[in-house]
């Protein structure tokens, strides 16, 4: 497998971890399914690359898929990975569209994607309605980003999983909080939504709320002292914490730094 760069990286992380948490915000908020088309295809990609997204309008109904879609509506290119994650990380970058004729399909999904502003760490909402949205869409995301970086071929990411056994990372926010996992096995990882049931965690992040959990999620303190100051704690083998702890820092540096 050839070598993935860092902008290859960002591009999976902002295409296929964050572009499906639209879905959870049209679900959280439904004002935003007003604002839907009845019907459209609207596609992300950049030049010279593979890695693409696209989201479908049905009935009111979003679903976001992986790849390129065969007939889209409207087509949202940009001349490089590079601009498309910056995009995708809040900075004034426009696209190439494809397909004026449909040119309102962005603006009528341009407000639900600026909602994933909430994930930038600078995104401190005070509203407890929107700090747990934004808890539950990181936690979501990471995980997510976990498994991308793995089924990247990224060398560190593999490095941890690639002799792993069958291995279930959690975090949860408890008293019925925002949970999400990842499991590792022999190489391969998949992340989930929830708690997952049929095996107890081999390491274990615990949140005690909302506050907790967004102080350790937008980096407000090294991890010793958001243990020392009852942030989170940890369950489990300590020294794999740390190392998913490292990764969740190189998504974080890759994903803003653009």
């Amino acid at each position: 497998m050839a070598e993935i760069d860092n902008d290859q990286i960002a591009a999976r992380i902002f295409l296929y971890s964050a572009l499906p948490l639209t879905k959870v915000v049209a679900e959280d908020k439904p004002l935003f399914r007003k604002l839907f088309p009845k019907k459209g295809v609207v596609q992300f990609c950049a030049k010279g690359s593979d890695i693409a997204a696209h989201m479908i309008f049905d009935d009111g109904a979003l679903d976001v898929k992986k790849g390129f879609h065969e007939k889209p509506d409207l087509t949202l290119s940009f001349p490089t990975l590079a601009k498309m994650n910056g995009f995708f990380a809040g900075k004034t970058v426009l696209p190439r569209p494809k397909g004026l004729r449909h040119l309102h399909l962005l603006f009528r999904i341009l407000p639900l994607l600026l909602t994933l502003k909430l994930l930038l760490p600078s995104a401190l909402p005070k509203d407890t309605a929107k700090k747990t949205l934004k808890v539950k869409l990181v936690l979501y995301m990471i995980t997510n980003a976990l498994s991308q970086l793995n089924k990247a071929g990224d060398p560190q990411m593999t490095k941890v999983t690639k002799t792993s056994p069958d291995r279930i990372f959690q975090w949860t926010v408890e008293n019925g909080g925002p949970a999400a996992y990842l499991r590792m096995k022999g190489g391969r990882t998949k992340a989930g939504r929830g708690t997952y049931e049929r095996r107890r965690p081999f390491v274990h992040m615990l949140f005690p709320d909302i506050d907790g959990a967004m102080k350790v999620l937008t980096s407000q303190a090294p991890l010793v002292d958001a243990v020392r100051l009852g942030w989170v704690r940890t369950e489990g083998a300590m020294e794999y914490s740390k190392e998913i702890g490292l990764q969740m820092q190189r998504i974080e540096e890759i994903t803003t730094s653009y």
